[in-house]
């Protein structure tokens, strides 16, 4: 990369195959486990990218996912296999737009967000990113209480305080650099997947309902349209869209403009790849479920369990059905994801509190923090309400990242949308389309639930009661929608002046500029020790 010391030369050179020159450190700084991606033009160029996806992919087979897709196959069969497949397919363009935009303007969402919007609502947008983070990690503890009760019989409670250790567990993981935490994520998603196909061997579902349930859409029932939103909040979490934007900066690409497509594109490739594996294992999920609720040799005892199953539940209708050993493949890869979502649950409260205030925490304090605020509700609901009440915490989690999705997407499609800021890599009119096409699918899927619902709690209250607790609740939906509203047409008044390089204007930078731009050039070292808090050398991806 070359940011030219006069206003009138372009901010980029065209790669000239001189690796010594497009190699040299954007930073001269050691400290931190840089991966190097060098500037040639090759598919093994692709090894280096690999990891971010993978990261972000345990977001979309956490425990909450479980509890969903079990749930799902167990009252409806293989009938919402169709919303994992559109999920899937909207969380891969959505994933590569928040992998873009931290490439080409080396600044992850969260930072945009801050830079963008006026103080109060960035504030507003902080607390609801924190709100969405806790709500992912509250299936996370609960997941991995279930899984320690299914492998040592620990009290469901007792699992959720011993979930606390999770901590160290992450502490002690960043140690040996980020690559090879990178390694052990990809090894903890295959693991998942390996364990769940063993299941659906076994379970041998009917393909031709399969395939018939992931390509006729279908919604029988208000239920079915509660669970469909669980799905697809389980499955394109807001949290992941600050993850993706900052876990691609502690790459050092070069500073091209192939090199930056480069990137763009192999990021796109590996997102594909993992969110591909994360579909499988979902699909397996409801398969299983599916075919052993729907059996037709069922006990009286499992079909009361597959009224209301939960995750704890599954492991016991499991272990009837398909034989003891299949309870604890459903326990090792429920504990794997849990503690795997421990990493990126972290990751991403840094990033969005970095992002946000400007504010920084050591890892263990941020851990804790979250931690805390999860486990005090799950505790709660556990104590009280056993595994059943637990079970319904994780759905009202996955509801809750569902509603607050847009106060995610709608700044990540606009930022993207922009070109003062993304420059030649804004997205097409295409891609420009089919993301607000998404959007506004799952904004109006959300408002239409929650208004249907609300109405039939005020039809079975007293006159009084229905008359205040409209006024609120109304006043809470016309609050919600407005905050839509304001994040849809406010215009963008930010430009990103370094790395927007077809425009102009940026080509009209002042040596002040210039100087603050340099700030952003990548890979950012205060991501990468957010995620290495140790001194590590660098390391060159030959």
């Amino acid at each position: 990369m070359a940011i030219s010391g006069s206003a009138g030369q372009p901010q980029f050179i065209a790669s000239t195959g001189n690796r010594s020159l497009s190699n040299a450190p954007l930073i001269e700084n050691s400290d931190t486990d840089q991966i190097v991606v060098p500037d040639r033009k090759s598919w093994k160029n692709f090894f280096a990218y690999m990891g971010p996806g993978f990261l972000v992919s345990i977001a979309y087979i956490d425990p909450g996912n479980f509890e969903t897709d079990l749930q799902s196959g167990a009252q409806y069969k293989y009938e919402l296999l169709w919303i994992i497949l559109v999920a899937s397919c909207a969380a891969l363009v959505i994933q590569s737009l928040a992998a873009n935009l931290g490439v080409v303007t080396g600044k992850h969402l969260a930072e945009h967000c801050r830079m963008e919007y006026p103080r109060v609502p960035n504030f507003i947008l902080w607390v609801l990113a924190e709100i969405a983070i806790v709500a992912c990690d509250i299936p996370e503890v609960i997941g991995t209480a279930f899984a320690l009760n299914m492998l040592f019989n620990v009290p469901i409670w007792c699992g959720v305080l011993l979930t606390g250790l999770s901590t160290l567990v992450l502490l002690a993981l960043q140690q040996y650099g980020v690559r090879k935490l990178e390694f052990l994520i990809a090894f903890l998603v295959l693991t998942i997947a390996a364990c769940f196909f063993v299941e659906l061997h076994y379970a041998n579902p009917d393909p031709k309902e399969v395939l018939k349930g992931l390509f006729v859409p279908q919604l029988k029932g208000s239920g079915a349209t509660g669970l469909a939103i669980s799905l697809l909040g389980a499955m394109v979490m807001p949290h992941n869209l600050f993850l993706h934007s900052a876990l691609v900066l502690s790459r050092k690409i070069p500073r091209s403009v192939r090199g930056i497509r480069e990137a763009c594109r192999f990021y796109m490739f590996e997102s594909a790849f993992a969110l591909m594996v994360a579909f499988l294992i979902n699909i397996s999920v409801i398969s299983v479920s599916g075919a052993v609720c729907g059996s037709s040799s069922l006990n009286a005892e499992d079909q009361k369990s597959c009224q209301d199953l939960d995750l704890n539940k599954a492991s016991f209708l499991l272990r009837n059905v398909l034989g003891s050993w299949s309870s604890k493949l459903f326990a090792i890869a429920l504990l794997a994801s849990g503690q795997s979502s421990t990493i990126t649950g972290t990751y991403a409260g840094q990033y969005v509190m970095q992002g946000f205030l400007d504010l920084r925490l050591k890892p263990w304090i941020r851990n804790f923090l979250t931690r805390c605020l999860a486990i005090v509700p799950s505790l709660i609901v556990a104590i009280i309400g056993g595994s059943a009440g637990a079970g319904k915490l994780i759905i009202i989690a996955s509801m809750i990242l569902s509603f607050e999705l847009p106060f995610a997407l709608v700044p990540l499609l606009k930022f993207t949308s922009s070109e003062t800021k993304m420059g030649a890599c804004v997205n097409s009119v295409a891609i420009s389309a089919i993301t607000w096409i998404i959007g506004s699918l799952i904004m109006a899927i959300n408002i239409y639930y929650l208004m249907t619902g609300f109405i039939k709690l005020l039809l079975h209250l007293q006159i009084v009661a229905a008359v205040f607790l409209g006024i609120f609740g109304f006043s809470g939906m016309a609050v919600y929608l407005a905050g839509i509203a304001y994040l849809v047409f406010r215009k963008n008044k930010e430009a990103t002046h370094l790395l927007a390089f077809t425009m102009p204007e940026s080509r009209q930078m002042t040596a002040n500029e210039q100087s603050n731009a340099s700030m952003y050039c990548l890979p950012r070292e205060d991501i990468v020790s957010m995620q290495l808090p140790q001194r590590r050398s660098t390391v060159d991806v030959d």
